[in-house]
C-alpha cells in the first residue's frame, strides 16, 4: 500500500472525492419489492437442482445447467435423456420460472415509472459533481433575488449550489443554467453534507420569509460548532425592515441586505447627483471592468504592523491605492494620509486590478520586511 500511495504521489494522481451524505441508504427501502422475486428465484433453482438430481439421477453440475437453462426459458435442449416423470418436471418448472420473470419485470417497471430510483441515481452523481467544488456558494431558495445573485457568481466565476424544496428546481436549473443544484430543505443537515458545505466559503439565503433565513443562519451556526470547522462560514441574507436585519445580524449573519433601503439610496443618488447614476455598473458590477475594490485585513504578524502608510511603499510596489481604513473598533477613516499608522487587524479598502489586489495580500502577509523595499 505504501509504494501504491508513493507512486500515486509521484504522478500526482488523486482519488476522486467522495460525499458526505450517502444516498444508498435512501435507494435501499425502494429495492423491498425485489426481494420476492428474488427469494423465488432461489427457491426455483434450488427445487429443480434437486429434482433432476433425485428424479434422473443428474450429477450437480448437470443439474444445475439444466436448471438454469429450463428456469430461463432459452432453450437449449436436454443435456441427457429425461424421463417421463422428468418432463413433467420439466413442463412445471418453465412455468415457474416464466411467473417469477413476469412478476420481477412488472416490479421493475412500477419501480421506474414511480421514478424514486432514477430521481435518487440522478442526485448521486449530482453529489459527486459538488463534491468536487471549493470555496464556493451555497444559495438558498430560487427567486428573482437568487437569479441575479447566480448570474453574478457565474460571470465572476464563482462556484455556487442552489437549493430549493420545490420539484420545480429542476426545470429552473435547464432554464437558468444552474451546474450544481439539490431538491432539498435547505436548513436540514443532511442538505448541507450534500451541499459540500464543509468547503463552501459561504452560504446566501435569499427567501423573503424571514422565518426561513432565522432557520438556516441557525443552522449553518450550528453546524459550524458540530464539526468543528476552522473558519467560519460568511453567510449573507436579505430582510425588508431595518429590525429585522438587525434579528439576523445577531443571529450570525455577516451581511443583511435590505433591498429596501438599497432602492432608497438608489433613488436618492439619482435624484441628487444624476451624473453618478451608473457609477457602480461601471465601476464595481461590471464584469470586463479591470479595476476592483477589496478589503484586506493585516494580519497580527505583518510587517507593515505599526508602521506608517507612507513608509510601506504599498502604492510603489503593487500600484494599488487604500482609499480607507477599518480599525479594529470598527471606526472607518477614508481617504487616510501618509502618517496614518496601521494597526494590527485592521482591514485596507484597497482599489487596483485583479492581480495587483493580489500581490498586495501577499505583501502584507509577510513577516519579515519585503526587499522591494530596497528599490523604492
Amino acid at each position: 500500500m505504501n509504494l501504491v500511495k508513493r507512486i500515486r504521489k509521484f504522478l500526482h494522481w488523486e482519488s476522486s472525492p467522495t460525499p458526505q451524505a450517502n444516498l444508498l441508504p435512501e435507494i435501499y427501502p425502494h429495492l423491498k419489492a425485489f426481494r420476492l422475486p428474488l427469494i423465488f428465484t432461489v427457491l426455483t433453482m434450488l427445487i429443480g437442482t434437486l429434482g433432476y438430481i433425485i428424479i434422473d439421477g443428474f450429477t450437480l453440475m448437470d443439474a444445475i445447467y439444466q436448471t438454469g437453462i429450463t428456469f430461463t426459458t432459452v432453450g437449449f435442449g436436454e443435456i441427457a435423456p429425461i424421463s417421463d416423470a422428468g418432463r413433467i418436471f420439466t413442463i412445471t418448472l418453465i412455468i415457474a420460472g416464466f411467473a417469477v420473470f413476469s412478476s420481477a419485470v412488472g416490479i421493475m417497471i412500477s419501480e421506474l415509472n414511480r421514478g424514486h430510483i432514477i430521481a435518487i441515481l440522478k442526485e448521486r452523481r449530482m453529489l459527486y459533481n459538488i463534491v468536487r467544488l471549493k470555496q464556493h456558494f451555497v444559495v438558498c431558495y430560487h427567486n428573482d433575488y437568487s437569479l441575479e445573485v447566480t448570474k453574478q457568481l457565474r460571470q465572476n466565476h464563482i462556484p455556487f449550489v442552489v437549493i430549493d424544496p420545490r420539484p420545480e428546481i429542476h426545470e429552473w436549473a435547464i432554464e437558468h443554467r444552474y451546474p450544481t443544484y439539490l431538491q432539498a430543505e435547505p436548513h436540514a443537515e443532511l442538505t448541507m453534507l450534500k451541499a459540500h458545505l464543509a468547503a463552501a466559503k459561504g452560504i446566501i439565503t435569499m427567501s423573503k420569509s424571514i422565518a426561513d433565513n432565522i432557520a438556516i443562519i441557525a443552522s449553518v451556526r450550528l453546524f459550524e460548532k458540530e464539526h468543528f470547522l476552522p473558519k467560519p462560514y460568511y453567510v449573507i441574507s436579505v430582510a425588508d425592515s431595518m429590525s429585522d436585519v438587525e434579528k439576523l445580524k445577531k443571529l450570525g449573519a455577516n451581511t443583511v441586505v435590505s433591498p429596501t433601503k438599497l432602492t432608497a439610496q438608489r433613488v436618492s443618488a439619482m435624484a441628487t447627483r444624476p451624473d453618478m447614476e451608473n457609477l457602480l455598473e461601471e465601476f464595481l458590477y461590471k464584469s470586463d471592468n479591470s479595476l476592483d475594490m477589496q478589503e484586506i485585513e493585516v494580519p497580527k504578524y505583518s510587517w507593515a504592523v505599526l508602521k506608517k502608510l507612507k513608509e510601506t511603499h504599498i502604492r510603489q510596489i503593487t500600484n494599488t491605492s487604500i482609499i480607507g481604513i477599518t480599525k479594529k473598533d470598527g471606526k472607518f477613516l477614508s481617504m487616510p494620509k501618509g502618517d496614518v499608522l496601521i494597526t494590527s487587524e485592521c482591514k485596507l479598502l484597497v482599489i487596483g486590478n485583479e492581480n495587483d489586489i493580489k500581490v498586495t495580500k501577499e505583501l502584507l502577509r509577510r513577516r519579515e520586511k519585503p526587499k522591494e523595499l530596497k528599490f523604492v
